[in-house]
């Protein structure tokens, strides 16, 4: 039986690229990624709803020097779209070759997305995967020049599909044929094409030093502000925040809090200095439940607690804006 790599997100076009694969008798095991900005749970389920063996692969670091310095450059924010899927096919292949498949297949359609999903982009991510022919996208497939699953008669070509454009009737379409009921929206995931998630990477990749995960995880949760070249701060915006941004908190950090009233939990990374740790308390104190007259605040470094000895006041709206990082 012929064996096929799935690039599997989960989402409907992907679950259809499995669906017209294995209704010409394809065996089919799927491959997702991870990275803290794209997580794998949709897809575990989806795989689970189709009985599809899924191997998951964390390539965080290689996808974080990606983003650095794209080769195809960026989409609207700091998404290396191109870049990013040949890395994926790459990993594919290295799969395919190492469980003795025989072609990789993913449901990326013709002109769905403009910059990713062109002609000329999906030439190029197959050729800078390094498995250039055996890269099969059933649901555009005869759109596309015929690929060697579809030469060695590994699938009909004729039984697979000419979907193009963004319309999504054709997939609906198909998704009543093969049953499939329950699927995400197709509005993507990958939290790169966010803007202020964008906007906080930047910030932390012009700092020129070594990102950790506890880095990159900050990037989602709280307020950030940039209180100097080796500086950054993160506030809480509700408890779920707040216990969060604790977990995330390692060797170094201090960790900031009203005293006295209900307020955020605020995480301080880099050098402790006096000014740039009044300033954070002032911070705190302003999404405090202190009033103008502020409060004091308490600072825990390593599990060892202390408290500034004066009343911290609010800083302004218009000096926090200084600071922000949108």
């Amino acid at each position: 039986m012929v064996k096929a790599v799935a690039l599997f997100s989960g989402g409907l076009d992907s679950q259809l690229a499995v669906q017209m694969v294995r209704e010409q008798g394809g065996s089919v095991l799927g491959i997702t990624f991870a990275t803290p900005f794209f997580t794998p749970e949709t897809a575990i389920k989806a795989a689970e709803d189709l009985n599809v063996p899924l191997k998951i692969i964390d390539f965080t670091e290689e996808h974080l020097e990606i983003i650095k310095s794209p080769v195809h450059g960026y989409g609207k924010n700091l998404n290396p779209c191109i870049d990013c899927h040949a890395l994926m096919i790459k990993k594919a292949g290295q799969y395919m070759e190492e469980i003795e498949a025989q072609f990789i297949i993913t449901g990326e359609v013709l002109g769905e997305r403009p910059k990713s999903q062109n002609y000329k982009a999906l030439q190029i991510v197959e050729k800078d995967s390094g498995y250039e022919g055996l890269v099969l996208r059933p649901l555009s497939a005869q759109m596309l020049p015929p690929t060697i699953a579809e030469e060695k008669d590994w699938v009909d070509r004729k039984r697979l599909g000419s979907i193009q454009g963004r319309s999504r009737k054709p997939q609906m379409a198909l998704a009543t044929k093969y049953g499939l009921k329950e699927y995400p929206s197709p509005a993507g995931g990958c939290l790169l094409t966010v803007e202020n998630i964008s906007n906080r990477l930047k910030d932390l990749l012009q700092q020129g030093e070594k990102i950790s995960r506890s880095d990159l995880e900050l990037l989602k949760v709280g307020r950030h502000f940039r209180l100097g070249e080796k500086v950054k701060i993160v506030v809480g915006r509700d408890k779920e925040e707040n216990q969060k941004i604790e977990d995330l908190a390692q060797g170094g950090d201090l960790i900031i809090k009203a005293s006295n009233v209900p307020g955020p939990t605020t995480l301080y990374r880099g050098k402790p200095e006096e000014n740039s740790i009044q300033l954070s308390a002032s911070i705190t104190i302003r999404y405090s439940g202190a009033g103008p007259e502020g409060d004091y605040v308490s600072i825990w470094e390593e599990g060892e607690k202390k408290e500034l000895e004066k009343v911290i006041e609010p800083l302004t709206e218009d000096k926090i804006n200084l600071y922000r990082i949108n």
